[in-house]
């Protein structure tokens, strides 16, 4: 005589794993932003600093042949130069810059300097 048959127990409504990768992207996602943001400021960041130092070898070499620094750092600096910090000491030209945000909070200045003795 063969064994009684088992009944086959019905799944626990719980133990259903359907969804669960969309759950964990959903909260995957906040973080995958946040680290785009801080990539993205990274690179402004760095931007910014490249940019000062453009513009101070551009003033140190406008000082050296006569002509204005100010105005060739203005010129000279892709991001910021209107709003540039300018400091002469001799034949050393630095140069500030407001570090451009993708939030609205302030993440301070970056610098450059440039030293050049006059030609003439």
């Amino acid at each position: 005589m063969p064994p009684p048959a088992r009944p086959i127990p019905a799944p626990h409504p719980l133990a259903d794993d359907r969804g669960q990768g969309s759950v964990e992207l959903v909260a995957l996602l906040p973080l995958l932003a946040l680290l785009l943001l801080a990539l993205v400021q990274a690179t402004l960041a760095g931007y910014a600093a490249w940019s000062a130092g453009t513009a101070a070898r551009a003033g140190v070499r406008a000082a050296a042949v006569g002509r204005d620094p100010v105005v060739a750092v203005r010129r000279a600096a892709p991001i910021g130069g209107r709003d540039a910090r300018i400091r002469q000491d001799g034949d050393t030209l630095r140069v500030r810059l407001r570090v451009p945000s993708v939030l609205p909070v302030s993440f301070g200045t970056v610098g450059g300097s440039a030293h050049l003795e006059s030609q003439r």
